[in-house]
């Protein structure tokens, strides 16, 4: 812990000062604003104009046909507008793929910005919008990754011309967290054009840099003035309910209630109180198929857990190889529904500090019973460049046992290294206490990280105590010592050379080795990739080799009935991979791993078809993977398949029906969802969850087992 920091304060003083930062002003409302997408009304004259975005990918700073972008802003006190104007010459390519609310984007015309409301260079929001008017939104807590399953208060109208598109985008004050009073926001803006695969940025128009990298952002000026109000917001809701199972004699039905309240205590820290929580409007988990000994690792979707859940993220590069804490744990065991009958919540900042606190009590059940459930994350910003934090967690979700962890990070980061390249580093410490098992209870880990566009090169180095053992987070092989280093080499061939027409390779080698701490190797994997290109168009064809061991010392059941025995299994992996551009109406790709594995073979054939009719209004989603798996000790079929169904009347009103069906469970599962936002904050939910089981041969027909029904308002009052 204490190198890693000293390092980065002498590599701090080495570094050259970051350059001064552009600047827009917002301009002050003058006269109302109807939300339309049409940009006519007179007050639009007053606004601070962005007109100068520039071309950040394939070729920074070349001029292109889109250079005519022009994002203006205004502000009354209470809201934050956008009104962008994006200019197309062929208007009628524009691609437009869903107007679901926080969809994949990727292969939409789409406009971008983020706000860094403390102006610490470290966390913000994000909000994005295709040319349907769909919304994605999402906080940042780090260069690379959006947290997107947040879901803020705003709205944003969208309009097709003859020239393009346009939009306007109105942020209620009143739904962010900032600094009142603060004379500049961190500010940027981005527009990507689908079909060319081109990226225009108002700061950071280098390869190097990525929107979520708040330390390139310029700044926005003329928010002083922006108020929260009193800061108090309450957010009821009402749910009906009816479960009809097979093997009960009647319908079950039931009527609830519960109340979300939230105050902000100082003007940048809040406090939300949940009474009687529920999440039934929450769409169901992905099903994944498990072929390791290891469990799965499953995104957390409920909306109250996903505010401020950037706040708990400690150190950097651990991702699902351990998370401190993992609020996954809260509410949920084993799979079963545990009821919230109480929670408090702490967010916000304080100066220099960040502060997150939970306090969770759960209710008895069936499953567990009740417990108090803590999480408390706090961080302190020594620079601009270095952070260190702490993070503490209590309770175990069992209900029975006692369990506490504590834990220190500290973070180092720059986007200014050689002058712009990006280089951070990353250190940790952790100790758990309570009902443990036998053995170490501290755990440890370094990383450096050197994320560019030609070369993204990274070492991460963890060990995990065997009693290591956080009851509310997720450490999937405790009593470890992990090794990770990384390297690619990404080149951009010429477009008049003999690889015209590959937009960027990737070479990649990415070894990693699991020790035990007695110094025993546990296994070992190299992933390489001798051949990977995406194509100017946006095709991806990749093809990899994966050799790699594993030891077992107790047998390991990889599907029902069939057991592997204890022992050391060496054998080598491959894989072939071919998928159609993001862009097109239709999506069509492939995966295939083969080659041994585990003394037998192994075929894993992952699909996927994705198909959009008119402007995004339905979106069909299809996907399988088939595991054929031939072993010494018997052979096994996996099978997942999933089907999407979308079907958007506009943004605000979208009806979804999600099939999933596995051959381990027999289970099939349908997830029928309407949603209707009536008013950002205001919502009605229609949910509709079906099971049916397959019987076993000789049947093997489906019967259904339950049938859910529920009907949830939830409305939001700001004052």
């Amino acid at each position: 812990m204490h190198h890693p920091g000293l390092l980065a304060l002498l590599l701090a003083v080495a570094l050259p000062a970051t350059a001064q930062e552009a600047s827009v002003a917002a301009g002050h409302v003058v006269g109302p604003i109807v939300l339309d997408g049409a940009l006519d009304e007179p007050a639009w004259e007053y606004a601070g104009i962005l007109s100068n975005l520039t071309q950040q990918e394939p070729e920074p700073g070349r001029p292109t046909p889109f250079d005519g972008t022009r994002i203006s802003i205004l502000t009354n006190g209470d809201t934050l507008y956008f009104g962008v104007v994006c200019p197309d010459p062929e208007p009628e390519k524009i691609a437009i793929h869903t107007l679901q609310r926080d969809a994949d984007l990727e292969g939409d015309d789409t406009i971008a910005i983020v706000l860094d409301t403390f102006g610490d260079g470290r966390t913000g929001y994000l909000f994005r919008i295709n040319a349907g008017g769909a919304r994605q939104d999402g906080l940042l807590s780090g260069k690379e990754d959006a947290s997107l399953d947040w879901d803020g208060l705003w709205e944003a109208r969208v309009r097709r011309t003859a020239e393009g598109w346009t939009a306007e985008i109105a942020l209620s004050a009143r739904s962010l967290r900032f600094r009142p009073g603060l004379a500049h926001w961190g500010f940027n803006a981005e527009r990507y054009v689908a079909r060319e695969r081109l990226t225009l940025r108002w700061q950071g128009a280098s390869l190097d840099a990525r929107l979520e990298d708040l330390q390139r952002a310029g700044a926005l000026t003329g928010v002083g003035g922006l108020r929260q109000g009193l800061g108090l917001a309450a957010v009821p809701y009402a749910l009906g309910r009816a479960d009809d199972r097979r093997d009960a004699p009647e319908t079950h039905e039931k009527g609830e209630s519960g109340l979300d309240l939230s105050y902000n205590l100082t003007p940048e820290l809040g406090a939300v109180v949940t009474v009687n929580t529920d999440f039934a409007e929450t769409e169901v988990d992905t099903r994944q198929v498990n072929l390791t000994r290891f469990p799965l690792f499953f995104p957390e979707k409920r909306p109250f857990f996903l505010e401020g859940s950037n706040l708990f993220a400690f150190a950097s590069g651990l991702e699902e190889s351990f998370i401190p804490f993992y609020s996954r744990r809260v509410g949920l065991f084993r799979g079963r529904v545990v009821p919230i009958d109480a929670g408090l919540k702490l967010l916000g900042r304080a100066g220099p500090w960040s502060i997150a606190a939970l306090d969770i009590a759960t209710g008895d059940s069936s499953a567990v019973p009740a417990a108090n459930l803590f999480a408390g994350r706090t961080t302190y910003d020594v620079g601009e460049h270095l952070r260190v934090g702490a993070l503490l967690t209590r309770g175990d979700p069992n209900g029975r046992d006692d369990n506490a962890f504590a834990g220190l990070d500290t973070v180092w980061q720059t986007s200014s290294f050689r002058g712009d390249k990006n280089l951070s580093f990353a250190a940790w410490g952790a100790h758990s206490a309570g009902d443990l098992p036998a053995g170490r209870a501290t755990g440890w880990g370094l990383r450096i990280d050197y994320p560019n566009d030609l070369w993204d090169l990274s070492l991460n180095v963890n060990e995990y105590g065997e009693a290591l053992d956080p009851a509310l987070g997720f450490l999937p092989r405790p009593g470890t010592r992990q090794y990770s280093p990384g390297a690619a080499y990404q080149p951009r061939p010429r477009e008049d050379g003999a690889f015209g027409w590959v937009r960027q390779f990737f070479f990649e080698l990415f070894p990693t080795r699991v020790d035990r701490l007695d110094g025993t190797t546990e296994s070992w994997r190299v992933f390489t990739a001798p051949f990977n290109v995406v194509t100017r168009s946006g095709e991806h064809l990749e093809a990899n080799w994966a050799p790699q061991l594993e030891r077992l010392d107790e047998p390991f059941e990889v599907a029902e009935g069939v057991v592997i025995p204890a022992g050391t299994y060496r054998f080598d992996r491959y894989r072939v991979e071919a998928q159609s551009s993001r862009s097109r109406p239709w999506r069509v790709g492939s995966t295939v791993w083969f080659g041994e594995f585990f003394g037998g073979r192994l075929t894993q054939w992952e699909s996927f078809l994705y198909w959009t009719f008119g402007p995004g209004r339905l979106r069909v989603e299809l996907d399988a993977e088939n595991d054929f798996g031939h072993l010494p000790q018997g052979s096994f079929i996996q099978r997942l398949l999933q089907w999407k169904t979308f079907y958007a009347f506009s943004p605000d009103l979208i009806v979804s029906a999600f099939t999933q069906y596995d051959s381990a469970s027999r289970d099939l599962g349908l997830n029928a969802r309407l949603r209707w936002t009536i008013h950002p904050g205001r919502d009605l939910f229609l949910v509709w969850n079906r099971n049916w089981k397959r019987l076993l041969p000789p049947d093997e027909t489906f019967e259904r087992n339950a049938d859910q029904v529920a009907l949830k308002l939830r409305w939001t009052w700001l004052w």
